[in-house]
């Protein structure tokens, strides 16, 4: 009886802090040394690093802490002068053994980390690279880019201390420097290789400083960018038009081939959401707030943009679905515009499926369409808008509320439409077949 209540004690106590491992048939409980634990997280330390107070922590653990804007140490409590962490090499090896003995128990052995790059690693990696690319020696500045790209992809630390040490205005300077000595054929050039890696570096460091903007928003590293979107490398493609996306709108306006480009890589789009939702959100911005957007737009609609956008409604995630109806919306705003989307039989079928389904944004976005199409129109589309069942959709949608701009475009259509009710052979919106719709890629 004794001996029972002894061992039932012994391992009751000795649950606590134990990580259950199963061996076979039998659950073997093996207790994490307390001092492997972090004392933020209470789990096993992959990187434990020392404060100035003599205690350790796993670094990820102690970073986030201090980012919290936390200036004290959380076990002592005292205020740190300093934040320096010293990697704790000892206990980080006896880690990796203990892990190493327990292998048959299921425990993976940590792996060692990589020391994180310091802001003067990454200040003298900047100044070495502006230095290469005055002096014209490509194959050395290509070598620093690609240690750069390297350290980001070795940890967000990394990339923030990237990122907060101005990385990006000096990678602009010499993206600006090289694009303007390139010629037409500059992507089979090393220089290209070297624009190419730039490009995929910059693409984390967004968003961009008022001066990292400006500089990219010269002639030349527009051009260059635009060379890249119209190229066949999917992987440039996609960072071209990501940081398209960051440039001004008058930099875009003035830069040949922008709009060409935009609408390929909808219409051929790379396999990349972002990519697509990049293109929509630049397309949209220049349709909606350009002083030529009447210029503009007719160069899209020339384009065949509205059916490509028709295209991507079909079946779009809610992102591209929101930024094609605000697009199209704007396109519609356009005379030639309106007069391409009224004349193509999917458009007003397409655009009321998607109201009440999407989100508010996409139905303010619908409902607008809709009221642009059907103001001042024929008899016969007025009727067709009743037969996809879009009466009932604007009832609901005011009866549930939406902004005061819907709501009036809302129940002016709902007027306008109730003296045809009579006429139309009213048809259930579910019972539509979209099935033999399909993109041309």
């Amino acid at each position: 009886m004794v001996l029972s209540w002894t061992k039932g004690r012994v391992f009751r106590r000795a649950r606590k802090g134990k990580d259950l491992n199963s061996v076979g048939d039998l659950d073997v409980e093996i207790s994490t040394p307390t001092h492997f634990r972090c004392p933020i997280t209470l789990d096993m330390m992959k990187d434990p690093v020392t404060l100035s107070t003599g205690i350790t922590y796993d670094r990820d653990s102690i970073e986030k802490w201090f980012e919290d804007g936390n200036n004290t140490c959380p076990v002592t409590k005292r205020i740190l002068t300093t934040f320096d962490m010293i990697p704790n090499h000892a206990l980080r090896k006896m880690i990796q053994d203990w892990c190493s003995e327990h292998r048959s128990f299921g425990i993976e052995r940590i792996p060692t980390p990589r020391i994180p790059v310091t802001p003067y690693q990454v200040s003298d990696t900047c100044t070495r690279i502006m230095s290469c690319a005055q002096r014209g020696d490509v194959n050395k500045c290509l070598e620093l880019v690609r240690k750069m790209k390297a350290w980001g992809k070795e940890s967000e630390r990394n990339k923030r201390c990237i990122i907060t040490s101005a990385a990006s205005v000096v990678l602009a300077k010499v993206f600006d420097l090289f694009s303007s000595c390139g010629g037409s054929n500059i992507e089979k050039s090393n220089v290209g290789i070297v624009l190419e890696e730039i490009l995929g570096v910059l693409t984390w460091m967004r968003p961009f400083s008022q001066q990292g903007k400006s500089i990219l928003g010269s002639l030349s590293s527009m051009n260059c960018m635009v060379l890249f979107l119209n190229g066949k490398d999917l992987s440039s493609r996609q960072s071209a038009v990501l940081l398209l996306k960051e440039m001004n709108l008058e930099a875009l306006e003035k830069t040949e081939g922008v709009i060409e480009g935009l609408v390929k890589m909808i219409k051929e789009p790379i396999g990349h959401a972002a990519a697509t939702k990049a293109c929509l959100s630049i397309i949209f911005n220049m349709v909606s707030s350009s002083k030529n957007t009447e210029v503009i737009a007719q160069r899209f609609v020339e384009l065949g943009l509205v059916s490509i956008l028709l295209e991507e409604l079909v079946d779009a995630e809610r992102g591209v679905c929101e930024k094609a109806l605000g697009v199209l919306d704007c396109i519609c705003d356009c005379k030639q515009g309106k007069e391409i989307a009224k004349s193509n039989a999917l458009t007003l079928p397409l655009v009321i499926k998607k109201l009440l389904r999407v989100s508010d944004l996409s139905s303010s976005f619908a409902v607008s369409i809709v009221w642009k199409l059907c103001v001042k129109t024929e008899e016969r589309l007025l009727i067709e808008v009743l037969q996809v069942g879009v009466f009932q959709k604007l009832l609901v949608m005011l009866q549930v509320g939406c902004g005061d701009s819907t709501k009036e475009k809302a129940t002016e259509l709902l007027k306008l439409l109730n003296g045809y009710r009579s006429k139309a052979e009213c048809v259930d919106s579910s019972s539509l077949d979209f099935k033999h719709l399909k993109k041309p890629f």
